[in-house]
């Protein structure tokens, strides 16, 4: 089974597939609450944080660990990783752990590794990794144009043309480290819980934050994808990312959710370079 790993720079999202060569999917351990539909062949997925000082030991056992709570043998169930990564030294780290203790195969999306997806950027080496995982697997599920918003530690918006290139995108800063900034900044604010305040119009400075942040991020995620829309022509928009669920629902313009939109795109590029059979 394949281990894809999308190591953002505030959390890490991992995820197991069975591939080509898996004849059955391993047991699914203990029942889990209702998640969004998975990609085809995802039978496992586990987000954590982002800790760039763990050394390669320190990976694997957090993600052997991570797989026996859910009855997963790693020896016996991993056959090939994949890494998208936005933090050097945990993606060298990752390296270190696949060679060391998995003994496995590991594809690092990265310069030179063939997407399968022209990259139309004044520089192609500059585009995140991850932003062309995101790419890839929102063409192959939704065709193109489409917009794609990944909503992390920031929100980016990237554009796939109807042929399926990456033509470029939009970054801004995300929702946490905009309300961060603004807690560290004045005083007399509190963090609040990221729910939807009774109205729109704040009664208090709680939902008066609340109605800032929620309606004010959708806010802007429409008005940026009304622009890319303008320049594309009809396209569908797709959301991902830690907090794509939760500005969703507010948003006017997100059609679809894909939380495990990058694993999946990731598990796209993996098999562009080493097809099973």
């Amino acid at each position: 089974m394949l281990l894809a790993i999308d190591v953002g720079n505030t959390e890490t999202v991992v995820g197991l597939f069975c591939t080509g060569a898996d004849e059955d999917p391993p047991p699914q351990g203990r029942p889990r609450p209702p998640v969004p539909p998975e990609p085809v062949g995802l039978t496992h997925h586990w987000r954590i944080s982002t800790v760039d000082v763990r050394t390669a030991d320190e990976h694997a056992l957090l993600l052997t660990e991570l797989l026996n709570l859910d009855g997963l043998d790693v020896s016996k169930v991993v056959t090939d990783m994949a890494v998208t990564s936005s933090v050097p030294m945990v993606t060298g780290a990752l390296r270190q752990m696949a060679a060391r203790w998995f003994d496995v195969r590991c594809m690092v999306l990265e310069p030179g590794v063939r997407s399968g997806m022209p990259i139309l950027y004044d520089s192609p080496k500059e585009v995140g990794a991850d932003r062309i995982a995101n790419a890839v697997g929102a063409f192959d599920l939704y065709g193109g144009p489409c917009v794609v918003v990944d909503m992390g530690t920031a929100t980016t918006l990237d554009a796939v043309s109807e042929a399926g290139e990456y033509l470029g995108g939009a970054i801004a800063p995300g929702v946490a480290i905009s309300l961060d900034a603004l807690f560290d900044a004045a005083a007399a604010l509190r963090r609040v819980e990221l729910v939807a305040p009774r109205h729109v119009i704040g009664k208090s400075t709680v939902e008066s934050i609340q109605s800032g942040a929620l309606y004010g991020f959708a806010g802007q995620v429409d008005a940026l994808c009304a622009r890319f829309v303008k320049e594309l022509g009809p396209s569908a928009v797709v959301a991902t990312g830690g907090l794509s669920e939760l500005i969703a629902p507010y948003s006017e313009r997100i059609e679809h959710v894909e939380p495990w939109l990058t694993l999946h795109g990731l598990r796209l590029v993996y098999e562009r370079n080493f097809r099973q059979g």
